[in-house]
């Protein structure tokens, strides 16, 4: 078999991979900022238990980039895609451990079993976050370092969306001092949903060397 022809048919397949492991992990996130409204219990469980296939597939693809760096030694566009691949998988595994965090959070806020308490509202911050790691992967499907760029600016909304349930819970705890653990609790959910922003965001700057070739670190 023409060798030409092999290490492009193994970079397709590894594209395959990923794009399904995108797709998992996107799932997984959708998943866990159900939970913080829903309070699922079944679907929290669901969330936990189900980490290691994320866990299986990032090690299957990471021995697939390896295999191919040692056997056909990739130069320019080519090695730049198996350098991306290999850091927009480890930035997925990260977040689908972010997503089991947030449901083991939920779990541990619905255990406070505080009445009184008005639940926080995350919906703006979760549709934010979606949005950032949906562009994040198209981005790299369609090879678009605009569209990668553009996700820089929503960081800033994520990161305001946290500054204010920040300023929030403060004020909850101020007011409600016999419930701190529910409220600190609360809060850290905005701060795993802000990681994975920031997630989304490494992968963009991975898509940005990937297109263009230059090595971007958004500040």
């Amino acid at each position: 078999m023409d060798h030409h022809y092999t290490f492009h048919h193994e970079l397709t397949k590894l594209n395959k991979k990923l794009l399904k492991l995108s797709a998992t992990v996107e799932e997984r996130v959708r998943r866990a900022t159900e939970v913080i409204e829903s309070k699922d219990m079944d679907a929290i469980q669901a969330i936990i238990v189900s980490d290691y296939e994320v866990d299986e597939m990032e090690i299957d693809i990471e021995e697939d980039c390896l295999k191919i760096l040692a056997l056909h030694q990739p130069v320019a566009r080519d090695l730049r895609f198996i350098i991306a691949v290999i850091k927009i998988n480890n930035e997925m595994e990260r977040i689908a451990d972010i997503a089991v965090n947030i449901a083991k959070r939920v779990d541990n806020i619905a255990k406070f079993k505080h009445q009184a308490a008005v639940s926080y509202d995350f919906s703006k911050m979760s549709d934010k976050v979606i949005s950032m790691l949906k562009k994040s992967i198209d981005s790299f499907v369609n090879g678009d370092a605009t569209l990668a760029k553009s996700i820089f600016l929503d960081d800033d909304v994520v990161d305001a969306c946290r500054n204010r349930c920040y300023e929030d819970i403060k004020e909850r705890i101020r007011k409600d001092p016999d419930h701190p653990g529910y409220h600190i609790n609360t809060y850290l959910l905005a701060r795993h949903l802000e990681r994975i922003g920031d997630r989304a965001v490494n992968i963009a700057e991975e898509v940005i060397y990937f297109v263009e070739g230059t090595i971007t670190r958004f500040n």
